[in-house]
């Protein structure tokens, strides 16, 4: 009799284990998922404060430089582009075609230097200069969460359990292919 309570108890004991282990695990996935939501949106609340400042540093750049229509046009399409995004995807394709349109009239600006001794214009780039140190953090601290999201659901046990309730692997900021690369600016010599 004794045997078979001991034999119930140990299995019962396993059963809590294993229970306890699985919604441990399902529940720090759901935290590692919610992280990463909360990341990407503190990326996209940076990309809107750098959105928000382009038309006013785009208005002081055409008031000098009028004739870099091409220039301050690609600037415009690309802020439009990343503001219409709705995946984080659209998003990381949008925001590198941003970075580099702002790089090509920031090399722009070097050919005016009124413009750049202009202090609304100093103010503005302060601002965007900050502003995109502030994405750098922010993609920073997604890779950071997104690298641990990743690791968690390939992790035997819990790829099991991220494979049943559909976890799937998420995507990392990265810099576009040739981003390491000076834009070349033509000033039509």
């Amino acid at each position: 009799m004794k045997t078979k309570h001991i034999i119930w108890i140990v299995i019962g004991v396993i059963a809590l284990i294993l229970i306890s282990s699985f919604v441990g695990g399902y529940n720090r996935l759901i935290s590692y998922s919610e992280d990463l939501n909360n990341k990407l949106s503190e990326i996209d609340n940076q990309l809107q404060r750098r959105n928000d400042l382009i038309p006013n540093l785009v208005e002081t750049v055409k008031g000098y430089a009028s004739h870099e229509q091409e220039v301050i046009g690609s600037v415009t399409d690309a802020r439009a582009k990343l503001a219409g995004a709705s995946s984080p995807e659209e998003v990381i394709e949008g925001d590198a075609e941003l970075s580099s349109a702002l790089s090509r009239l920031l090399v722009v600006v070097e050919n005016y230097p009124e413009l750049k001794a202009d202090a609304n214009f100093r103010q503005l780039t302060d601002n965007l200069e900050g502003t995109e140190n502030r994405i750098a953090v922010a993609r920073r601290d997604y890779n950071q969460s997104a690298t641990r999201y990743n690791t968690t659901i390939r992790r035997f046990p819990t790829n099991i359990m991220a494979n049943l309730f559909g976890f799937e692997k998420i995507e990392y900021f990265k810099a576009q292919e040739g981003a390491e690369q000076v834009p070349e600016v033509n000033f039509g010599d």
